[in-house]
C-alpha cells in the first residue's frame, strides 16, 4: 500500500498528479472507498460528514472525478460479515480516510481488523486528509485532545499518543493555519514533542501532501512546510 497523507485533500494541481502517479491511472478511470468516521465524535460530525459524502465539506476529495465512489463506514463493520465488505476494500483502488479525531479512527481500524488488511493491500492508495493522515503515523498528537472528548472508561483511551505506525514519521498538519483551533499547529508548538521523538516529524499546510511508494517518502507541496529531526539515538 501507497500513501498520500494531506492536511486537507487533493488541494492542487501537483497533490492530483502525484495521486494519479501512484494510482497508475487517471482519477477518472479510479474506484475509490470514502471513510467518514474520524469525525462522529463531534458534535457537528453527523452534518459534517454529510456535507464530506455529498462532495459539500472537503475540496477535491469525494467529488474529485472518481469513476465510482462507495462508503465504508468503519463502525459498521464489526456487526456484519468480512465478506460483505472487505473484497470492497481489496478491489478498490484508493481508500479516502477523512478527519477528525485521530484516537477514534485508531479505535475502530483495529477493532475492525482493516489495520491488519493494510500490509497486503499492494495496489491500494491510501489516500488520508488531517486525522486521517495522523493515524497512519506512529504518533498521535493530537491525544491530549482526543481523550477529552473520549467517553471514561472506554477502551480507546488506553491507546494513548500511539496510532497505527505504517509510515516512519510524526505529522503535524494545518501547519501555521491562522484558524484559532489549530493555534497549536505552529513551530514553536510542535518543537517540544517534535524533538522527543526517534523519527523526524513533518509539518504540512493545507497546500502540501507527504507521499510515500514503496517506503520512499516526497514532499509534494505547492505550500509552506518543514521537517524536525528526531531526537539521535543513543548508541
Amino acid at each position: 500500500m501507497n500513501f498520500l497523507l494531506t492536511s486537507s485533500g487533493i488541494a492542487n494541481p501537483s497533490i492530483e498528479a502525484e495521486l494519479e502517479r501512484l494510482l497508475g491511472k487517471p482519477i477518472s478511470e479510479s474506484s475509490a472507498l470514502i471513510v467518514p468516521t474520524g469525525i462522529y465524535p463531534f458534535s457537528v460530525g453527523g452534518v459534517n460528514a454529510y456535507q464530506l459524502i455529498t462532495g459539500q465539506r472537503q475540496r477535491a476529495f469525494v467529488d474529485a472525478g472518481w469513476k465510482s465512489v462507495g462508503i465504508l463506514e468503519l463502525t459498521a463493520l464489526t456487526s456484519i460479515r468480512p465478506e460483505a465488505w472487505v473484497p470492497l476494500v481489496e478491489e478498490a483502488d484508493a481508500l479516502l480516510v477523512w478527519g477528525g479525531n485521530v484516537m477514534y479512527l485508531n479505535h475502530w481500524m483495529r477493532q475492525t481488523g482493516l489495520a491488519d488488511m493494510y500490509p497486503r493491500l499492494d495496489q491500494l492508495v491510501y489516500v488520508g486528509v488531517s486525522a486521517g493522515s495522523i493515524v497512519m503515523t506512529p504518533f498521535n498528537c493530537d491525544a491530549d485532545f482526543n481523550l477529552g472528548v473520549a467517553p471514561d472508561g472506554h477502551e480507546m483511551r488506553e491507546l494513548g499518543n500511539s496510532a497505527l505506525g505504517l509510515v516512519d514519521f510524526a505529522l503535524c498538519v494545518h501547519y501555521d493555519n491562522p484558524d484559532p483551533i489549530f493555534e497549536d499547529h505552529t513551530m514553536e508548538k510542535v518543537l517540544p514533542w517534535a524533538s522527543t521523538l526517534p523519527y523526524p516529524t513533518y509539518l504540512i499546510d493545507d497546500e502540501t501532501a507527504i507521499s510515500v511508494e514503496d517506503g520512499c517518502t516526497r514532499v509534494i507541496s505547492e505550500g509552506h512546510w518543514d521537517r524536525l529531526d528526531g531526537a539521535p539515538n543513543e548508541a
